[in-house]
Order: structure tokens, then sequence, then C-alpha cells
């Protein structure tokens, strides 16, 4: 049974964002907000804190979104319900992920962060990786119930080493996860580019982050494309604190079109420091360097947006588009919220 913790805030506007010129090619992506909800931080919810919420898949079969929580110390997923008329947010349960062998995973072992469901209703997750401590980011395969079922193989190239000379970054690896409509393939990508890759983005300039695509069927990586993504948008405050930009979640529109949300936040900047923002990707058919279209930009809603990491579909609206539904990671603070937005696209 579910237990309703959040309503609907404020007056729903209408926004309808465009994406790119008629003559682009791949799928449409118009997007048109429909409103929020919000859950405020230091909610409860079957002896947890709700929070932390950093990637979203959506159930058709159930009616329901699964929403992982990036909660190292407590690794788990909430059953989210979500009315479009409201939108109206209800959890619903909550289910541990245990670790290889059962049980729960080991203190500093992970960091969690992505969230998919197949068509064969496997969950993949995916941990960053601790670089600090040599942990190796990884993407994994679980029953809806929590128990693991097998690890997809992440390259070497991609685990951090002794001298901090290869491997994903600190909070900088597997953060997205997203599997195509056709269920053949899921698309993992890193939040910036491996070390050995080039520089994490900063004010002057992106980072050459990596998508990896896998083939769900027989579990092998095929393909691997680099993807630049925009400088941080802007200045901390104090010009010495804390900045990131990066690829935070990809929703796939076919094998070859995706959606990326590229996710930044400058300590001290205005408003609460994040810019968000939702591109289409094209990928070429034999790997390089993908190429983007601004689709929305999420300062343009004119709403105050926390840290929003995570994007799905979701069911079809009464007029028959396709809903699109983004949550932010509150990072369990208290000065923070957890935000689901809701699109409608034409699909």
């Amino acid at each position: 049974m579910g237990s309703k913790l959040a309503a609907v805030v404020g007056t729903f506007a209408t926004v309808a964002v465009l994406a790119a010129p008629a003559a682009a090619k791949g799928p449409k992506t118009d997007l048109q907000f429909l409103g929020q909800a919000i859950v405020p931080s230091g909610t409860s919810f079957g002896g947890t804190r709700v929070g932390g919420l950093s990637s979203i898949t959506y159930d058709a079969r159930r009616g329901v979104f699964y929403a992982v929580s990036d909660d190292p110390a407590d690794v788990r997923y909430y059953t989210v319900g979500l009315d479009p008329a409201g939108p109206d947010v209800t959890f619903e349960a909550v289910t541990r992920l245990k670790a290889p062998g059962g049980g729960p995973y080991a203190a500093s072992s992970l960091d969690p962060e992505g969230l998919a469901l197949t068509k064969d209703r496997e969950l993949i997750f995916t941990s960053e990786g601790i670089a600090n401590t040599l942990v190796a980011p990884f993407v994994r395969r679980y029953e809806l119930d929590g128990t693991y079922i097998a690890d997809l193989p992440v390259p070497a190239e991609f685990s951090p080493n002794a001298e901090h000379s290869r491997g994903v970054r600190q909070n900088l690896g597997f953060e997205s996860a997203g599997v195509a409509p056709n269920g053949r393939f899921l698309f993992v990508a890193t939040e910036n580019a491996l070390v050995q890759d080039g520089p994490a983005a900063t004010l002057a300039g992106g980072s050459p982050a990596r998508i990896l695509r896998y083939q769900l069927k027989s579990g092998r990586l095929d393909r691997q494309w680099t993807y630049v993504t925009d400088p941080v948008a802007e200045a901390p405050n104090p010009p010495s604190a804390f900045t990131v930009n990066g690829v935070v979640e990809l929703l796939p529109l076919n094998n070859r079109f995706l959606l990326a949300m590229e996710r930044s936040f400058s300590v001290g900047a205005p408003d609460t420091g994040n810019t968000i923002r939702i591109y289409k990707v094209s990928l070429p058919g034999s790997g390089g360097t993908a190429t983007k279209e601004l689709v929305l930009d999420l300062d343009d809603l004119g709403i105050p947006l926390d840290n929003v990491e995570g994007m799905t579909f979701g069911p079809r609206l009464p007029e028959g588009r396709r809903s699109v539904v983004l949550v932010s990671d509150d990072n369990f603070a208290a000065t923070q919220f957890t935000q689901f937005l809701l699109f409608a696209i034409d699909r």
C-alpha cells in the first residue's frame, strides 16, 4: 500500500520547449512541461530517510517507477507511484540490493548511481566506483527482489590505479543507465573523462566523457563513443569553491539516438547553483564522437531546480503523448529537496 508523501506544489504552468529544427534527423524530441511535485527533505518511508534519488526507471507492466538511492550504507531502491494528473507522488515499497553472494554491501565498496529496467524484467544497477580508494566502477544485473545476477564487463581502463593515471575520476564515473526501447541495448556513460582521456569539465571547457553500449542478450560491450560535455555553467563563489558539470543520465530513443542530461553545479552560484540541460545525442554508427543538440535548458522553466540527476519515460498521457519524468538527488541535505518533474514528449 502507498503512503502519500507529497502533493502538487504551486500552480502548474504549461511551457512548450521546442527541440531541434524540423530538418534535424532522428526522433522528434519536443517537450512540454506539465508540473512538479516536491518531497521535503527528511521525509521517511519504510524505516529509511527518502533521499539521494540519483536515477529512475519505469515498469510499464506494474505502472510504477523504481528510483535508486545513492546511499552506500543502505543500498536500496524505492517503488514510486506518480499520478500524471497531479502529479502526486507516493512511495509504495523499498527494496535492498544485495551484494554478490548475498547480504548487504560492505561499507565503502561502491557508490550507487544508475538504474534501468530491461525487457526481461531485470534491473541494471551501476556504481561509479570510488577513485580515491581505488574501488572500480561496475555495471550489474539484478532481479527485482534485489538478488544479484551477474556483472557486465567493464574494461580495466575504467578502473583507477595507484598512480591516479588511469580510470574514472572521483564522483565522475557511471552515473547513468538506459535501455533502448527495443530492449537490445544498454547504454551507460561516465560523467566526465577518464583520467587518461582528458580533463574534467571546468569553466573554460568541457570534458570528453565516454558512452558505452552493451548487447543485453550476450552481455557483451560492443561499442564506445566520446561525448563532450559542456563547460561548467556558472562561476563559484568564492572562485576556489567546488564546481562540476557532467552526464548524469541517458534516455535512449532508439539504438542510435539518446537524450542525455547534463547537470552543472557551482557552490555559491545564484539560486541553487544547479544548471540542468537535456540534449538529443546522435551516435555515429562506427563509434567516434557523438553529436548533440540542445532540447531543453531547465532554467527556461522559471522554477527553482534541485540536483536533478534521473530521467525516464513514463506512461502514456490521456491525450496519447508519452510522459517523461525527472527526479533530483537531494544529497540528504536539509537545505535541498527531492523534486519530480513531469513532461510530455511527442512519441
